[in-house]
Protein backbone atom coordinates (compact mmCIF):
# COMPACT_ATOMS: atom_id res chain seq x y z
CA UNK A 1 0.00 0.00 0.00
CA UNK A 2 2.63 2.32 0.58
CA UNK A 3 4.31 2.09 -2.69
CA UNK A 4 1.01 2.89 -4.21
CA UNK A 5 0.41 5.77 -1.60
CA UNK A 6 4.01 7.14 -2.24
CA UNK A 7 3.32 6.51 -6.43
CA UNK A 8 0.44 9.10 -5.94
CA UNK A 9 2.35 11.12 -4.23
CA UNK A 10 5.42 11.32 -6.76
CA UNK A 11 2.01 12.22 -9.19
CA UNK A 12 0.76 14.80 -7.42
CA UNK A 13 4.51 15.91 -6.89
CA UNK A 14 5.98 16.04 -11.13
CA UNK A 15 2.22 17.80 -11.76
CA UNK A 16 2.27 20.63 -8.63
CA UNK A 17 6.05 21.38 -10.21
CA UNK A 18 4.98 21.30 -13.45
CA UNK A 19 1.61 23.87 -12.94
CA UNK A 20 4.16 25.75 -11.02
CA UNK A 21 6.53 26.40 -13.94
CA UNK A 22 3.34 26.65 -16.32
CA UNK A 23 1.99 29.98 -14.13
CA UNK A 24 5.36 31.06 -13.99
CA UNK A 25 6.05 31.29 -17.27
CA UNK A 26 2.16 32.98 -17.80
CA UNK A 27 2.25 35.19 -15.16
CA UNK A 28 1.01 37.72 -16.97
CA UNK A 29 -1.80 35.78 -18.63
CA UNK A 30 -2.43 34.54 -15.25
CA UNK A 31 -5.59 35.64 -12.36
CA UNK A 32 -5.32 35.99 -8.84
CA UNK A 33 -7.70 33.24 -8.62
CA UNK A 34 -4.98 30.98 -10.19
CA UNK A 35 -2.25 32.20 -7.90
CA UNK A 36 -4.91 31.73 -4.92
CA UNK A 37 -5.30 28.17 -5.83
CA UNK A 38 -2.18 26.48 -6.34
CA UNK A 39 -1.31 28.27 -3.16
CA UNK A 40 -4.02 26.49 -1.88
CA UNK A 41 -3.11 23.10 -3.51
CA UNK A 42 0.24 23.36 -1.82
CA UNK A 43 -1.42 24.50 1.49
CA UNK A 44 -3.79 21.93 1.94
CA UNK A 45 -0.76 19.12 1.54
CA UNK A 46 1.23 20.94 4.19
CA UNK A 47 -1.34 21.33 6.31
CA UNK A 48 -2.08 17.97 6.29
CA UNK A 49 1.18 17.16 7.12
CA UNK A 50 1.59 18.79 9.62
CA UNK A 51 -1.73 17.67 11.56
CA UNK A 52 0.06 13.90 11.04
CA UNK A 53 3.08 15.35 12.61
CA UNK A 54 2.09 17.61 14.85
CA UNK A 55 3.83 20.53 13.57
CA UNK A 56 2.35 24.20 12.85
CA UNK A 57 0.48 24.49 9.63
CA UNK A 58 -0.01 27.06 7.07
CA UNK A 59 -3.77 28.85 6.62
CA UNK A 60 -5.92 27.51 4.07
CA UNK A 61 -5.82 30.18 2.00
CA UNK A 62 -2.48 32.39 2.36
CA UNK A 63 -0.49 33.50 -0.43
CA UNK A 64 3.20 32.25 -0.20
CA UNK A 65 5.68 34.07 -2.16
CA UNK A 66 5.44 32.93 -5.22
CA UNK A 67 9.24 32.22 -5.78
CA UNK A 68 9.04 29.68 -2.64
CA UNK A 69 6.34 27.65 -4.27
CA UNK A 70 8.50 24.95 -5.69
CA UNK A 71 10.33 24.42 -2.50
CA UNK A 72 7.16 24.18 -0.98
CA UNK A 73 6.05 21.89 -3.17
CA UNK A 74 9.49 19.94 -2.60
CA UNK A 75 9.32 20.13 1.65
CA UNK A 76 5.25 18.36 1.17
CA UNK A 77 6.30 16.03 -0.78
CA UNK A 78 9.75 14.94 1.46
CA UNK A 79 7.67 15.28 4.24
CA UNK A 80 4.83 12.79 3.23
CA UNK A 81 7.15 10.42 2.00
CA UNK A 82 8.42 10.34 5.19
CA UNK A 83 5.19 10.29 6.88
CA UNK A 84 4.40 6.89 4.29
CA UNK A 85 7.64 5.28 5.20
CA UNK A 86 7.37 5.84 9.16
CA UNK A 87 4.06 6.15 9.98
CA UNK A 88 1.35 3.26 10.63
CA UNK A 89 -1.26 4.06 8.08
CA UNK A 90 -4.19 2.76 10.07
CA UNK A 91 -3.27 4.97 13.17
CA UNK A 92 -5.76 7.71 13.97
CA UNK A 93 -5.46 11.60 14.43
CA UNK A 94 -6.91 14.18 16.25
CA UNK A 95 -7.18 17.23 14.44
CA UNK A 96 -9.08 20.86 14.41
CA UNK A 97 -9.96 22.13 10.64
CA UNK A 98 -9.64 25.70 10.29
CA UNK A 99 -12.86 26.45 11.98
CA UNK A 100 -11.83 24.73 15.36
CA UNK A 101 -13.89 21.79 14.91
CA UNK A 102 -12.89 18.33 15.72
CA UNK A 103 -12.11 15.21 14.05
CA UNK A 104 -10.35 12.09 14.21
CA UNK A 105 -9.21 10.05 10.81
CA UNK A 106 -6.47 7.80 10.19
CA UNK A 107 -3.55 8.70 8.50
CA UNK A 108 -4.38 6.74 5.45
CA UNK A 109 -7.83 8.91 5.22
CA UNK A 110 -6.02 12.18 5.48
CA UNK A 111 -3.10 11.52 2.89
CA UNK A 112 -5.85 9.83 0.45
CA UNK A 113 -8.04 13.36 1.08
CA UNK A 114 -5.00 15.28 0.29
CA UNK A 115 -4.17 13.25 -3.18
CA UNK A 116 -7.69 13.52 -4.04
CA UNK A 117 -8.15 17.22 -3.28
CA UNK A 118 -4.50 18.65 -5.17
CA UNK A 119 -6.20 16.51 -7.92
CA UNK A 120 -9.05 18.32 -8.07
CA UNK A 121 -7.73 22.14 -7.53
CA UNK A 122 -5.37 21.75 -10.10
CA UNK A 123 -8.49 20.69 -12.51
CA UNK A 124 -9.62 24.44 -11.63
CA UNK A 125 -6.59 25.80 -12.31
CA UNK A 126 -6.55 24.40 -16.28
CA UNK A 127 -10.31 25.74 -16.45
CA UNK A 128 -9.06 28.85 -14.74
CA UNK A 129 -5.51 28.61 -17.30
CA UNK A 130 -8.15 27.90 -20.20
CA UNK A 131 -10.34 31.20 -19.70
CA UNK A 132 -7.49 33.44 -19.35
CA UNK A 133 -6.34 31.47 -23.12
CA UNK A 134 -3.60 29.15 -22.09
CA UNK A 135 -3.38 26.06 -23.07
CA UNK A 136 -4.54 23.92 -20.00
CA UNK A 137 -1.52 21.01 -18.86
CA UNK A 138 -2.81 17.68 -18.97
CA UNK A 139 -2.27 16.14 -15.60
CA UNK A 140 -4.32 12.81 -15.73
CA UNK A 141 -2.46 10.26 -13.94
CA UNK A 142 -2.35 7.90 -16.96
CA UNK A 143 -0.49 10.58 -18.97
CA UNK A 144 1.95 10.84 -15.80
CA UNK A 145 2.30 6.81 -16.36
CA UNK A 146 2.85 7.17 -19.65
Amino acid sequence: MNEKLIDLFEYTHHFNKQMIQYISENRSAVDGKTISLINHTLNAQQIWNSRILGEKTFEVWQINPFENLEEINDRNHAKTVGILNNCDLDKRIEYQNSKGTKFENSIFEMLFHAINHSTYHRGQINSLLKQNGLTPILTDYIFYKR
